[in-house]
């Protein structure tokens, strides 16, 4: 199988896939998204136990590519409402993944980068990554993601993430207990297969019927609410301050909010 923006490699019973768009910061485009749920469909049917997931070049992933974000402000509603039920389909297929998973946190990681690398089963991160749920900033809303990351540290700091959408610090983030482990850049990786080799020592079939077990704890209450989000994350797009935000950012000034 055949990829433009990742690389999926295959070692003994550990698959690494690499976001890789250097270039680019590893931004996340609809062909990026594309590529990474092919891949992680391949890596789900393969005889891999574990899934490392990382970025190549200084970034993890630096959020929605430019050129997506200017096609974002001509799209109709049926549209929107079908880009936030796909990247629904990413953040879930990760979270839910069959296989336990591991996010190798090289550099920055923000707003849809974030998701990616916070919704692993571990994730680690090296001391200068940057995070951030940035979407209130260019005038929209984290739905998707803070289905998710209610879960993960609670109501009080998830308000202050999302409301503030400000970057906060690899040391920060495993203090919420969202980054599990910080580790120096040049051992990134092979602390990464270094936990996949600890994971191993487990019975295969365990860590499949746990993972299905959180899996299943989970779903019906994400059913509820991610429909809710994809419905909020495609109408958001409609007001005058998405426009506004998504212009502003990509002009590099300063947005003037109308609150509508």
């Amino acid at each position: 199988m055949t990829y433009k923006t990742i690389q999926v490699a295959y070692d003994g019973a550990v698959a690494t896939i690499t976001l890789n768009r250097p270039e680019k910061r590893n931004a996340i485009s609809f062909e990026l998204i594309d590529d990474l749920l092919r891949g992680l469909d391949h890596v789900a049917q393969s005889d891999a136990i574990i899934l490392i997931l990382t970025g190549a070049g200084k970034a993890f992933c630096s959020g929605l590519d430019l050129e997506n974000l200017k096609a974002l402000l001509g799209r109709t509603p049926e549209q929107n409402l079908q880009d936030s039920q796909t990247m629904v389909q990413l953040f879930r297929t990760l979270y839910e993944f069959p296989k336990v998973t591991i996010a190798a946190v090289n550099g920055a990681a923000i707003a849809g980068g974030t998701g990616l690398a916070l919704l692993c089963d571990f994730t680690l991160a090296v001391p200068e990554a940057k995070f951030g749920y940035t979407e209130v900033r260019i005038g929209f809303v984290p739905a998707i993601v803070s289905t998710f990351l209610l879960r993960q540290v609670g109501e009080k700091q998830a308000r202050d993430l999302l409301l503030t959408g400000r970057l906060f610090d690899a040391e920060e983030a495993a203090r919420l207990g969202l980054v599990s482990e910080i580790v120096a850049p040049a051992d990134l990786m092979s602390r990464a297969r270094a936990l996949a080799a600890l994971l191993l020592e487990n019975s295969a079939a365990s860590l499949r019927a746990t993972k299905k077990l959180l899996t299943d704890h989970a779903r019906a209450e994400l059913d509820a609410q991610i429909e809710s989000a994809v419905r909020e994350n495609a109408a958001i797009r409609e007001t005058a301050d998405f426009c506004e935000g998504i212009s502003s950012f990509l002009e590099k000034r300063k947005p003037v909010w109308t609150g509508k």
